[in-house]
């Protein structure tokens, strides 16, 4: 009991910290479980063409300087920025051709929750969802791909090493920017900063992206773009927050188990949305990033032993298939 008592008092001193930075920031996390099964349009294309036409400007207006630290920060300034949303995450709010679903707080899956537990997500915007690479991703990835991927990016130009970079974006992801202000650890968002990272030195080095150029080249004393930037090269199922699950406190773990737990008739209905084709592979290639293994709170793990007693015999061949798989 005392303990119980000792964390919450620290998640209300942390709350107090925290809701400092709800002043200058309209989203702290996101939710792929609602509405799930709605469709929503892809925005994939919408969203290339933007980031392609902000690398045509940055080149047009350095034809003259070889220096690729110019362009990798011209890039940061045009589409990140040092705000708390990055400026293309702003610019999709705005725009009508990017398809967007806003989440309600209170019919989030962090709704009904005490604020001693969830912390800033209680009163916080969430970020809207996006279809993308036909993934469902929370908009606040974009600025992690931007934004943190970019300090990635610095941080590998100065250590050499990708591991020891992924180190700092783990301790960032524990601070203010993450479990600390939410009693959330966003595994999706270090992938996100990795894949933002992988854009940065795919503009200047081939097969970053495996088998695709790099996307400028320098020739003739000016850069010329030879590939398009692609945002399904870099968008996947890790991505979204409904199958690369958060990690969460002491404080919100078993409110967020007895939520995911009620959601399983829900998830019944179409297990196939809710399951990860190629696990495997890209726990392969995000091993060394640092993410928590969450698949014990993950829906194809908790409803196997959840299925209500209803003697239907299609939800009994459904279980069936995802015991085998």
């Amino acid at each position: 009991m005392f303990l119980k008592i000792k964390h919450r008092e620290q998640a209300l001193a942390l709350t107090g910290a925290a809701l400092v930075l709800c002043a200058v920031a309209s989203a702290s996390e996101t939710d792929q479980f609602y509405d799930r099964d709605k469709p929503l349009a892809d925005s994939t294309e919408v969203l290339n063409r933007r980031v392609n036409e902000a690398i045509a400007e940055i080149v047009a207006g350095r034809r003259n300087d070889p220096e690729q630290k110019h362009i990798v920060i011209a890039v940061y300034r045009e589409l990140g920025g040092r705000r708390m949303l990055d400026k293309l995450e702003r610019w999709l709010f705005e725009s009508p051709e990017v398809a967007k679903r806003e989440v309600p707080r209170h019919e989030s899956i962090y709704s009904g929750m005490p604020i001693w537990s969830t912390r800033t997500a209680s009163v916080s915007e969430l970020a809207k969802t996006l279809y993308v690479n036909d993934q469902l991703i929370g908009s606040d990835k974009i600025s992690h791909f931007l934004s943190q991927g970019w300090k990635f990016h610095k941080r590998y130009q100065r250590y050499g090493s990708e591991e020891a970079a992924a180190t700092r974006s783990v301790f960032t992801e524990r601070g203010i920017f993450g479990a600390g202000a939410t009693g959330t650890f966003s595994n999706a968002d270090l992938v996100a900063n990795f894949e933002g990272y992988r854009f940065y030195r795919s503009l200047f080095e081939d097969d970053v992206i495996p088998g695709k150029p790099a996307i400028l080249r320098w020739e003739d004393g000016g850069w010329l773009v030879q590939r398009e930037f692609d945002w399904a090269d870099h968008v996947n199922e890790y991505w979204d927050e409904a199958l690369n699950m958060n990690s969460y406190d002491a404080l919100l773990r078993q409110r967020m188990f007895e939520k995911l737990v009620d959601m399983c008739p829900q998830y019944w209905q179409d297990p196939a949305i809710y399951t990860i084709a190629n696990e495997d592979e890209l726990r392969r290639r995000y091993a060394h990033l640092g993410m928590r293994d969450t698949r014990d709170m993950r829906l194809d793990t908790l409803c196997l032993a959840h299925l209500p007693e209803t003697g239907d015999t299609m939800l009994a061949d459904k279980r069936t298939v995802q015991t085998r798989r």
